[in-house]
This record gives C-alpha cells, sequence and structure tokens, in this order.
C-alpha cells in the first residue's frame, strides 16, 4: 500500500544518477530495502537517524524513513521526496507520524513493493521531461511510412537530440535493414518478449544497435512475430523515460501490442497518398486509431490525383494537416547505398523533417 500525504515527489532535474538514502534501525525491514533498492538498480546511503555530515539529508534525491526511525528524524529539515516505510497495515497512528515529519508518502510493505522499486529507479536512472514520441501509420499499403518514420529519427538525431526508433511492425522486414544495419551488435524485439513491470531505460539504450546516430529497436530475422502487450508496455515506458525523442513505426493491422504502443505516442502521423482509394482506406486506419491516439495528423505524399491536394486530403479524413511529405528523387537508390532516408540533411524529405521537429518541439514546450 502507498498514500500521499501532503505533496508531490521532487522532479529529478539533474539528469544524473542519485543514491537514495534509508534511514531506520530495523534488520528486517533495512534488509528489505536493501533488495528493492537492488532490483532497481541503485545503491543507497545507509543511515539510523539523519547524517550527521556532507548535507545527506538534503542532497539525497529520495529519503526512505523506516517506521522505526520517524522519532529519530522529526526535528530533520523539512524537504520534498521523504518516504515513510512500514508493515503495520491497521496501525492508524502512521499517518500521524508522516505529517510530524514532512512525508510525501506512506508506504506498507510488502503491498508496496513495485511502487517503490519504480520510485527508486526513477532516481537511479535521473529522469527528467519524457521523451516526445511521434507514431507513424501507413493510410495503405506502401504509403512509405517506414521511409518517413526513419527519415524522422535520422533527422532528430543529427539535430543532437536522443533518439530511439522503434519498429512496431514485425512483417515489415525489418528497419535496421532500412538503415543498413541489420548486421549490427545489439538486441531485438524477440529478446524483450518476456518483459514485465520495468524495464530499466539506461540499459535499454545501451542493449540496441546504434545505427546513424540513434539507437535502433527492430526485428530480427527469427520466426517470432509479435510481443505481449505487457513487453510492448513496459519497453516503451523505459524509453520514454530517457527522455529525448522516440519514433515509433506501426503497422495498419491493431492488435494488444500494437495498441500499447498507441496509447504511449503523443501524436501520430497518418500517411496518406493522394489519391481517393488510398483516402478511403485512410479513413478505416483513422476510425481505428483515432480511438487510442489523443493527437492524429495526417501528412499527404504526392503526387497529386486531380481534384485533390493536401488540404483536400485533409479535409475528407477530418484530421489537421501535418504538411506534405515531398516525392524525394532518388530514394531507393539510397536504399541500395545503404544510406538512410534523410541521411544527408538535405533535400525535401530532410527539409520536412526538420520542419516537423521544429514545430512539434515549440508544441511540445521543448525536450
Amino acid at each position: 500500500m502507498a498514500g500521499t500525504v501532503t505533496h508531490d515527489p521532487p522532479p529529478t532535474t539533474s539528469g544524473r544518477p542519485g543514491r537514495p538514502l534509508i534511514v531506520t534501525e530495523d534488520a528486517e525491514l533495512l534488509d528489505d530495502l536493501l533488495r528493492l533498492c537492488a532490483a532497481a538498480g541503485a545503491t543507497p546511503e545507509v543511515h539510523h537517524g539523519v547524517p550527521e555530515r556532507g548535507g545527506g539529508w538534503d542532497a539525497a534525491p529520495l529519503v526512505l524513513v523506516g517506521d522505526d526511525a520517524a522519532r529519530r528524524v522529526r526535528g530533520a529539515a523539512r524537504r520534498r521526496g521523504v518516504v515513510l516505510v512500514g508493515r503495520d497495515q491497521d496501525d492508524p497512528d502512521v499517518w500521524k507520524r508522516a505529517v510530524q515529519i514532512g512525508a510525501d508518502h506512506v508506504l506498507m510493505l510488502p503491498d508496496g513493493e513495485q511502487w517503490l522499486v519504480d520510485r527508486i529507479a526513477d532516481v537511479a536512472e535521473g529522469v527528467g521531461r519524457p521523451a516526445l514520441t511521434v507514431g507513424v501509420i501507413g493510410g495503405r499499403g506502401g504509403a512509405g511510412a517506414s521511409t518517413l518514420a526513419c527519415a524522422l529519427a535520422v533527422t532528430s538525431a543529427r539535430e543532437g537530440l536522443r533518439t530511439l526508433l522503434v519498429d512496431a511492425d514485425p512483417l515489415g522486414g525489418g528497419l535496421d535493414v532500412l538503415l543498413g544495419g541489420e548486421t549490427a551488435e545489439g538486441l531485438r524485439w524477440p529478446a524483450f518478449a518476456a518483459s514485465r513491470g520495468r524495464v530499466g531505460g539506461g540499459a535499454l539504450e545501451e542493449s540496441l544497435p546504434r545505427l546513424h546516430s540513434l539507437r535502433v529497436l527492430s526485428w530480427d530475422r527469427g520466426d517470432c512475430v509479435g510481443v505481449p502487450a505487457q513487453a510492448v508496455r513496459a519497453v516503451l515506458a523505459a524509453a520514454r523515460r530517457r527522455g529525448g525523442t522516440v519514433v515509433v513505426d506501426l503497422p495498419r493491422r491493431l492488435d494488444d501490442g500494437v495498441a500499447e504502443a498507441l496509447a504511449q505516442l503523443d501524436l501520430a502521423l497518418l500517411v496518406v497518398p493522394a489519391e481517393l482509394r488510398a483516402v478511403a482506406a485512410a479513413g478505416r486506419v483513422a476510425s481505428a486509431v483515432g480511438m487510442v491516439v489523443r493527437d492524429l495528423r495526417v501528412a499527404v505524399r504526392g503526387p497529386y490525383a486531380p481534384g485533390l491536394d493536401d488540404r483536400e486530403v485533409a479535409r475528407l479524413l477530418g484530421l489537421p494537416l501535418a504538411g506534405e511529405v515531398p516525392v524525394e528523387s532518388g530514394l531507393s537508390h539510397l536504399h541500395e547505398s545503404r544510406k538512410p532516408p534523410g541521411g544527408a540533411g538535405r533535400g525535401p524529405l530532410a527539409r520536412f523533417c526538420k520542419g516537423f521537429w521544429e514545430r512539434t518541439l515549440v508544441e511540445a514546450g521543448g525536450v
């Protein structure tokens, strides 16, 4: 059980890992807290009372006070990020003691273990602003969604943002292939199929192939054609905690795993060729995706059929217009030469992606 007493926990703004402080003389409770810290990848500082030297009480990003030590820390300076940890679910006075020491939360073990592991892991990872997460989905097959997803990710990385490109389409052939890195060392989706609970953001990032200054989570060439929804949720949540940008290339079919990915998006781009059949097909995709995605916009790709332009396509679909995805000559030649879409930083596709990030990052208040 975890309960809030007064105010929100402190945000970690430094981006640097911190060491939680444990204050207790209860050996059994200390063993449990050390075990939970180890599970979260954190090495705590341990004291029986308020540390006398070095400002540990004030400097620690998170303070875990055993209920046995509440009286000993009562005179300490008030600060945010204090959690009172106990075991007696039926003790009504625990809330009074929490108020006396200025605790943000009261937590009872073992019920609150997962909450506490997540909180400690946030501290260990130096969690700040979550990543701006953009999904790209084709209005019909062959719309160019994967090419746009790669170009957006490459452009984001070139602009100096921490960037992760996620291939959420197991039947798409692999974005690592499109980026010319199918033989690059690193983990692919099947390695995360058994993931549950929390995945460490730093460990995830370091485990993935690094291509063109960004990290890529794609599929291998094995028989695995999907991962459970819980694994998708855990992996994307870890990716978002690292900050920067996350670009997700999505399939047009919807299953539980894709629904989890859609739910974590800040916005999605529906790529639609400017032809009537493509618009009709995109309307069906938009109906399904729009039930999950909060911000769905249309990116129109030429050439245009008679009577259509980008604004008319957006009007027919009833979606905001994100812009016109330009047709870039020589793109197939780039694929053959193992150069990524938008990789040169020149040309209409790269300019579209640069403009998209400039506008979207301003809307999001920066990353």
